[in-house]
């Protein structure tokens, strides 16, 4: 109209300009009136419709991008979603990569052929429906664009009027104008019904056919455009017959247009239409509760869960748990111990389970460990260098004050080598190595190391910790033994994926300590049918057979597995070896891939027969029972002191570093990080060659099998 008027204005200008012009005075005046009141009219009409459209407010972008909370796996695979808080399932989609491409097409070819073309309102298809209404009488095709469609759903109004197509004119115009087609097509899937509470292509597809729509049959295909037509009557778990005459429309007219052929349409309408809504995708709950919990008003939350491991343990959990009764429980925790991500997470067999607790994430459930700390004991044990794998040690009955552990089986195995001692998890051994090494250093370590230990209130740790007097987590107990597999540092375990960077290593064991503990549990006997030498494994049952453990590693991955009731029950006959060992092995056999050899040894290893060892280290006796002759003084070394900083030295050789002790009894051996250096002349003193730059570990043992250690920093 603007433009009109100026150009009224510019032909005024033009004949008063030309003074030849012919001149009627007396018509003018009507014409220059009519002209004024139809631009007046115009300006008022204009102005109305402005007001009107000023009134309309904002686009209603905001609520429509209010979505359900989605949380994925390490590769964007839904593991599981969250109703709105309205109950409404409402997913967000990418149409170019979520959706199947011959859906798209469909859709646009039933919906809206010129979608990409037309700039919100297509003229032709409002000028086709008014002719059809006219001509029939009714109403037989709306002309709304996708993006009235979608206006429509911004601004939900039950009338059909002028007024109300109006409007989604407007919205569809000031849509063209904010958002990109592709943006107005992906809004539109995201919110289009498709009957009761669903809302979008991801969530009728996952709810109708238990899928993603990225894949989608024909007949799938021409069902989803049918539904949001008119969700609540075609509603396939209340009114499956008129959605399947939809469907079938939509096939016809897609033959009717040439864009499918005859026979693909009739092998699509004999498909059937199914009657129930399928379950929302379920996996690693309690992970997911968990990410919920800790990351607020977060549409999309990505975990380092596997999706395909998280499913087999899962199913895994399910029958071992339906086989070994109706109140036993399963969990099991997956962690990459290289990076600390957990790949599954497996906190019940089912989480709907009301008998097995299956809401209640056992994972981080506080229970006794058994057996299952003992690696521990003796990588402390190796650290401080007063046995070795090949040492023997003695199983036979022993008191330690009013405490004398006894042997599961109640039997003694007399002398053994420690290696055995280990595999055997025989008892006596743990508990001499832990009195030797000390409860409270071992539950500071374990907590130095992020698996703290919970006693009863106000006790000190004691004795009876190494039997399974103490609570653990699953999920602290697999961090711990991934520490071992990564050589004596601990990745602290993290299953979110975008919102918190790696944490730092921690420190746990001696490099050479943690490998040999590794090697031990690695040649522990598998359970029946099992493949040996393959996973290292320690099992564990606690007292009263109230939970079985089973903790193994390879070289890359590192697997726990807890079995008992939740109620804390006891279970007779329910023991680590049988009941989590087998669950533990079949779990590595379903991540599809061989077990990963585990480190070689690291540099300063003693690799020997028990016959080559070092005379103390041949046999180890508790400290009670350390033989002396005469008055000899108790071994301690004089210099250096503990925790002393010592400057390095050149390189040419030379020894320089002085180790003296005093007491002890002759010969004595000296160790440097683990590893013989030779043995004290009659003065009890030695000159060593200095360590590399770092901290240095200096053990002296006597011929009785006492031992003295300090630790030192070159620098």
């Amino acid at each position: 109209m603007a433009g009109l008027l100026r150009r009224v204005a510019c032909a005024r200008t033009a004949r008063s300009a030309d003074p030849g012009a012919p001149r009627n005075d007396g018509g003018g005046h009507p014409v220059r009136t009519i002209l004024n009141v139809v631009a007046g009219f115009v300006a008022l009409v204009f102005l109305a419709i402005s007001g009107w459209m000023i009134a309309l407010g904002p686009l209603p972008l905001g609520d429509a991008q209010q979505v359900s909370t989605t949380v994925v796996d390490r590769h964007g695979k839904l593991l599981r979603a969250y109703a709105m808080a309205d109950g409404r399932w409402r997913l967000p989609v990418e149409a170019a990569s979520e959706v199947d491409p011959r859906y798209l097409q469909v859709l646009l070819a039933y919906e809206d052929k010129r979608f990409h073309s037309h700039v919100g309102v297509d003229p032709l298809a409002i000028g086709r429906a008014a002719l059809q209404f006219v001509t029939d009488g009714h109403i037989v095709s709306g002309g709304s664009t996708i993006t009235m469609q979608l206006a429509r759903l911004l601004e939900p109004r039950r009338e059909r009027s002028l007024t109300a197509k109006l409007r989604q004119m407007v919205r569809a115009l000031e849509l063209e104008v904010r958002l990109s087609k592709q943006q107005i097509l992906d809004l539109y899937l995201t919110l289009a019904p498709f009957g009761g509470n669903l809302e979008g292509i991801r969530a009728a597809s996952l709810a109708y056919f238990g899928k993603e729509p990225k894949r989608l049959t024909l007949a799938e295909t021409a069902l989803l455009v049918a539904l949001p037509q008119s969700p609540e009557r075609r509603r396939l778990d209340r009114y499956p017959d008129e959605a399947r005459a939809a469907r079938d429309r939509v096939l016809q007219r897609m033959v009717q247009q040439g864009a499918l052929s005859a026979d693909d349409a009739a092998q699509a309408e004999a498909a059937p239409v199914e009657r129930l809504r399928k379950p929302m995708p379920m996996l690693a709950p309690h992970a997911a509760d968990q990410a919920i919990a800790m990351v607020k008003d977060t549409p999309l939350i990505r975990l380092t869960i596997d999706i395909g491991l998280q499913r087999a343990l899962e199913a895994l959990a399910r029958d071992r748990a339906a086989a070994l009764g109706s109140d036993i429980s399963v969990a099991m925790l997956a962690v990459d111990h290289t990076s600390g991500e957990v790949l599954a997470h497996v906190g019940s067999p089912g989480y709907f389970d009301e008998r097995r607790a299956g809401q209640v994430d056992m994972t981080r459930a506080v229970r006794s460990p058994g057996s299952t700390l003992k690696p521990f004991i003796y990588g402390l044990a190796f650290e401080d260098g007063f046995v070795h794998p090949e040492s023997l040690i003695d199983d036979r009955p022993i008191r330690f004050g009013v405490y004398a552990p006894e042997n599961f089986d109640m039997t003694f195995q007399g002398t053994v080598p420690v290696r055995k001692a280990l595999q055997l998890s025989l008892n006596v051994p743990a508990i001499a190595l832990l009195d030797r090494v000390g409860p409270s250093r071992l539950a500071a370590r374990l907590k130095q190391a992020g698996g703290p230990l919970v006693l009863p209130k106000e006790e000190a740790p004691g004795l009876a910790m190494g039997l399974g007097g103490v609570g653990v987590r699953l999920h602290d107990l697999a961090q711990l033994y991934g520490g071992i597999a990564r050589l004596g540092t601990v990745m602290p375990l993290r299953e979110l994926a975008d919102h918190a960077a790696p944490a730092e290593p921690l420190r746990l064991i001696d490099q050479v300590a943690a490998w040999q503990v590794g090697h031990v549990l690695l040649g522990t006997p598998p359970p029946d049918n099992a493949v040996a030498n393959r996973i290292a494994f320690k099992t564990g049952t606690s007292y009263g057979y109230r939970d079985a453990w089973s903790v193994g590693f390879d070289g890359r991955l590192t697997i726990g597995v807890w079995v008992g009731r939740p109620d804390g029950a006891p279970v007779p006959g329910l023991v680590g070896r049988t009941a989590a060992a087998p669950i533990l092995f079949d779990a590595f056999a379903r991540t599809g891939r061989l077990p990963a050899p585990l480190p070689k040894a690291p540099r300063g290893a003693l690799l020997a027969s028990n016959a080559k060892l070092p005379l103390p280290l041949r046999r180890f006796r508790p400290a009670g029972e350390l033989l002396r002759t005469g008055d000899a003084a108790a071994l301690r070394i004089q210099f250096p002191l503990n925790g002393s900083r010592i400057e390095a030295a050149g390189d040419d050789g030379v020894p320089s570093l002085p180790i003296k002790v005093s007491g002890g009894v002759t010969p004595m051996t000296v160790l440097v990080n683990g590893v013989s250096v030779g043995e004290l002349d009659s003065r009890r003193q030695r000159l060593l060659n200095q360590p590399q730059p770092g901290f240095a570990r200096l053990t002296v043992l006597d011929a009785m099998g006492a031992a003295d250690t300090v630790v030192v920093r070159i620098q």
